[in-house]
């Protein structure tokens, strides 16, 4: 059978949504996705490691980048970048592997105009007065950047209807769960492999006789 390619699978939520958490354990339960790394100016919080959570680069370098077309996508997010490197998607991808881009609605937008093939999926917390508890569980930002954070937040949810599919982060596992449903469901859409019926049907007249 042809190897198809794999999919690109765009993941975005407001921030203190538990995106992380449930790309975690996504990538945990399933050895047929890979993550793909953003780059970022922000800061690395406590436990993150470079190359693992983010590359965390600094602005020059960053616009040095964007300048020479390195990122399929990037934007700006409270004051910093945020952006995913061209290089290693397109080796996954032509490999047969799925790969998700944990990004912002903006970065999502110029994905979805440059592979309008890709899968668009919004994780949304339960509530809005969810969302503010676990920002402040959290324990990494001010009052002040708790509001921004939280009035981003409305702004985001404003596009999820630009999403192709909505997913709960009420609990992690169903979250994963609800996001495997979709990327297995997407691999099954004929105009993935619109020539799959004349590939099996290629030798019907011989195997008919």
């Amino acid at each position: 059978m042809k190897k198809n390619k794999g999919l690109l699978v765009v993941l975005s939520a407001p921030s203190g949504c538990g995106k992380d958490t449930i790309l975690k354990s996504l990538l945990e339960s399933t050895q047929t996705v890979k993550k793909s790394v953003s780059a970022t100016t922000r800061a690395p919080r406590e436990g993150e490691v470079n190359g693992v959570d983010y590359w965390f680069t600094p602005k020059e370098d960053f616009e040095s980048a964007i300048g020479r077309g390195e990122f399929l996508e990037y934007a700006t997010y409270c004051g910093e970048y945020y952006g995913t490197p061209r290089g290693p998607v397109g080796e996954w991808l032509e490999e047969g592997i799925d790969v998700v881009l944990k990004i912002e609605v903006q970065g999502g937008a110029q994905v979805k105009k440059l592979a309008p093939d890709c899968v668009t999926i919004f994780v949304l917390p339960p509530s809005l007065e969810e969302l503010e508890r676990r920002l402040r569980t959290r324990g990494t930002d001010s009052e002040e950047k708790i509001h921004e954070r939280l009035q981003t937040a409305v702004k985001e949810m404003q596009c999820a209807g630009e999403y192709d599919y909505i997913v709960y982060n009420d609990t992690v596992e169903q979250a994963v769960r609800d996001i495997l449903t979709v990327i297995a469901a997407e691999k099954l859409r004929f105009s993935r492999d619109p020539q799959v019926i004349e590939r099996m049907l290629s030798h019907a007249e011989t195997f008919c006789q």
